[in-house]
């Protein structure tokens, strides 16, 4: 037999065992040492609760200020965590507690051109640390785009929508900060 009729049947079986190996290791990325419990299709979560049983709502949330804005609008800030890498991330409710819709006020986004061009957001946000004496701006990316929420328009009556700001930490010895958000009052948060 030569060399080359014998290499024909070993690449067949090479073949054949690489693709056994990777079906067994497919195979085995799903398992669980535990069963997986079913959850519930859609249709089954969205039915009414039954008769004896209570209504599940969410959590109710700390609220650590309320930013009073024009026209009704309110920012209800309800939890500001350090994140590990050195960020503060601030985050809660922009409303409108009017009886009308309201379009956000395009002054929220500041009025530095890298973050304007981005379009509208919460990027003129700032953090006064008053013992430290510094103030803090909301951080950007690589391409200048802030880390807030973005593409704001309009609040209808009665609405709310939940918005996020990022901006370096204090300190971990500063206690409090002051909140400022472009057309609302003030309001101090304490740190954990």
């Amino acid at each position: 037999m030569s060399v080359r009729c014998a290499t024909k049947p070993r690449r067949g079986m090479v073949a054949i065992v690489i693709a056994a190996g990777l079906a067994l290791g497919v195979g085995g990325c799903g398992s669980e040492d535990e069963p997986s419990q079913a959850k519930p299709s859609a249709s089954q979560s969205s039915k009414a609760p039954e008769a004896g049983k209570g209504v599940q709502t969410e959590e109710p949330t700390e609220v650590l200020a309320v930013l009073k804005g024009q026209e009704g609008l309110e920012f209800t800030v309800e939890s500001a965590k350090r994140d590990v890498g050195g960020f503060l991330t601030i985050s809660g409710k922009l409303a409108n507690t009017s009886d009308a819709t309201r379009i956000i006020p395009a002054q929220l986004a500041g009025d530095e051109t890298e973050i304007v061009k981005h379009g509208t957001s919460l990027g003129g946000a700032t953090l006064v640390d008053s013992m430290g004496k510094k103030r803090y701006y909301v951080l950007r990316d690589t391409d200048g785009r802030p880390l807030t929420t973005t593409g704001l328009s309009n609040l209808g009556a009665g609405r709310s929508t939940n918005v996020f700001m990022q901006f370096p930490a204090p300190p971990a010895n500063t206690a409090e900060v002051t909140v400022q958000l472009p057309t609302f009052r003030p309001g101090t948060i304490k740190l954990s």
